[in-house]
């Protein structure tokens, strides 16, 4: 009930596009260039608004009720072969991994990772953590990290983000002992 709750708040501040309203925007499109633009709007709109409920994975047969996909007010709603022709455009810009090989369940990544070990970087390096270790739930629930965009964000793209880091050697990912990593550091370099 209060996930909800909390939902129905955070929709109440969304900015809706103009094209949801439009009823052909809820059809795919025939023509191509109209349909390789209705394709970039309902992209846009998707990572919007998993950026705006802060959501990272979707079940792909749950969100065809969501409001995201089914507009109540003008009687529309896509199919789930529409939803998933969506979700491997975005999966071909970087911004959708499948969890599985049917499809149905996916991460949405509305920032890279590659973004987000900047902003995590950025944090570590104002909080003067050059050089120590502290674990990915310090990152992503711990006291210091309340007021940044990454709070409460799922572990495993934290881990993402830290790996991408490590890639461009500003940080060494340190994996943890316990079965699901939940136990994982990172060591930062400044």
């Amino acid at each position: 009930m209060a996930v909800e709750q909390s939902l129905s708040r955070a929709l109440a501040s969304f900015q809706w596009p103009w094209q949801y309203e439009f009823p052909p925007f809820f059809t795919l499109q025939t023509n191509l260039d109209t349909r390789n633009k209705q394709m970039d709007a309902w992209c846009d709109l998707t990572l919007a608004y998993y950026r705006h409920i802060k959501a990272f994975t979707m079940d792909v047969n749950e969100a065809q009720s969501s409001p995201l996909f089914n507009n109540s007010k003008a009687n529309r709603k896509l199919s789930v072969d529409f939803i998933r022709l969506i979700l491997d455009t975005l999966e071909k810009r970087g911004n959708v991994e499948w969890q599985d090989t049917s499809k149905s369940r996916c991460l949405i990544m509305w920032r890279s990772p590659q973004e987000w070990g900047q902003l995590i970087y950025q944090w570590a390096c104002d909080q003067g953590l050059g050089s120590s270790v502290c674990t990915l739930y310090e990152i992503h629930s711990g006291e210091y990290a309340t007021e940044q965009e990454f709070y409460n964000m799922e572990p495993w793209m934290v881990k993402k983000a830290i790996v991408a880091l490590a890639r461009e050697g500003k940080a060494e990912y340190i994996p943890g002992t316990a079965p699901d990593d939940s136990d994982a550091g990172v060591k930062f370099f400044t």
